[in-house]
């Protein structure tokens, strides 16, 4: 066993890479500025855009309309939620979206059968826990890259969704259940409040605890975090269990949204909730970033999306134009890390 003296090494090593990325700078520079518009330049383009469209549109101003941004983009901002962490730590998974069906499917067939909303949510969470946990155990013990582990894992749900159902949606939950994805609490969507609690759940996670603090030395450098003796493979197994049990809670969502248990829902997410992380700030090599990164992003793709429908843009085009934003994104990253020398 490690003295206390060795532990307490360990974890000061282990989390070195953490502290300097957090540690504040020294008196601004013309470098330093230029950084700072870089990193901050997606936040001030969503800025800048959000007064473009207030200003402009009148739709868009209505009250009833910024609230509907929030209700839609909630779902996918829950499920970048859990795509950041897991990016942070230097991974993702393509496989949220068919848990996301699975968790609706999960919980209409548990409401319908049993008549039990308690019931029906705890099947919905515990698909994601057990999904999640399996393509931790994938990435983290049986060394299978995430990109291989997450496709195979969503494949193989996916297929245990349309044998099981013969592809067939479930409806008859009970209409109670609407109001956890269509009611409001003093005026806030639900699903805005739970999205919001989530970011903050993770963002206190990351900041102050020392899992957290974890998940970016690993995110950094795996084999320099093990050996300071960090437990990498237990670092990634959580980081797969908190999105894929964040997937399982936005399939939830969407159930009480649309009171049917889809099995083809969720095919968006993957890349979406990805794209979000990415625009928002958070780079995919892994090591820095925050789930402010999701919350950002999230709300840009959703103004974005917005306001392209109130513009009258076809919808067939939509997905070009978040496709755009997000090269964008990725190469103001990648040309941050070559003006500095290879370190963001």
């Amino acid at each position: 066993m490690r003295s206390p003296a060795q532990a307490t090494k360990t974890e000061t090593v282990a989390t070195a890479n953490y502290a300097a990325r957090q540690a504040p700078a020294g008196r601004p520079t013309a470098g330093s500025l230029k950084n700072f518009g870089l990193r901050y330049g997606m936040l001030t383009a969503f800025v800048v855009m959000l007064i473009i469209f207030l200003v402009t549109n009148e739709s868009f101003r209505q009250p009833n309309n910024l609230l509907n941004i929030l209700q839609q983009s909630s779902i996918i901002g829950i499920v970048a939620c859990g795509m950041a962490v897991m990016i942070i730590a230097g991974g993702f998974d393509l496989s949220v979206g068919a848990i996301g069906a699975a968790s609706t499917m999960a919980g209409a067939a548990i409401m319908t059968g049993t008549g039990s909303i308690p019931l029906g949510v705890l099947g919905g969470i515990a698909v994601g826990l057990v999904a999640g946990t399996f393509n931790g155990l994938l990435v983290s013990r049986a060394r299978i890259t995430p990109f291989v582990a997450t496709l195979g894992s969503s494949t193989i749900i996916l297929g245990i969704i349309y044998a099981s159902t013969n592809a067939a949606p479930i409806s008859g939950i009970p209409p109670e259940f609407t109001q956890f994805g269509l009611g409001k609490i003093a005026g806030i969507p639900i699903p805005a409040i739970v999205f919001a609690g989530v970011a903050l759940l993770i963002f206190v996670v990351l900041k102050w605890t020392k899992i957290g603090h974890y998940v970016y030395a690993v995110g950094s450098s795996r084999e320099a975090s093990r050996l300071a003796g960090v437990p990498v493979q237990g670092v990634l197994l959580f980081t797969f269990i908190v999105g894929g049990t964040l997937a399982g809670l936005a399939g939830l969502v969407l159930l009480g949204q649309t009171s049917i248990g889809q099995p083809t829902a969720g095919t968006t997410w993957p890349l979406t909730a990805i794209a979000a992380v990415v625009v928002g700030g958070t780079p995919l090599r892994g090591g820095t970033g925050g789930v402010h990164s999701a919350v950002i992003g999230t709300l840009l793709l959703g103004v974005l999306a917005n306001a392209l429908n109130l513009y009258g843009v076809s919808p067939y085009w939509q997905p070009a134009v978040t496709g755009a934003v997000v090269l964008l994104a990725v190469g103001v990253d990648s040309y941050q890390r070559k003006s500095s020398g290879g370190v963001a």
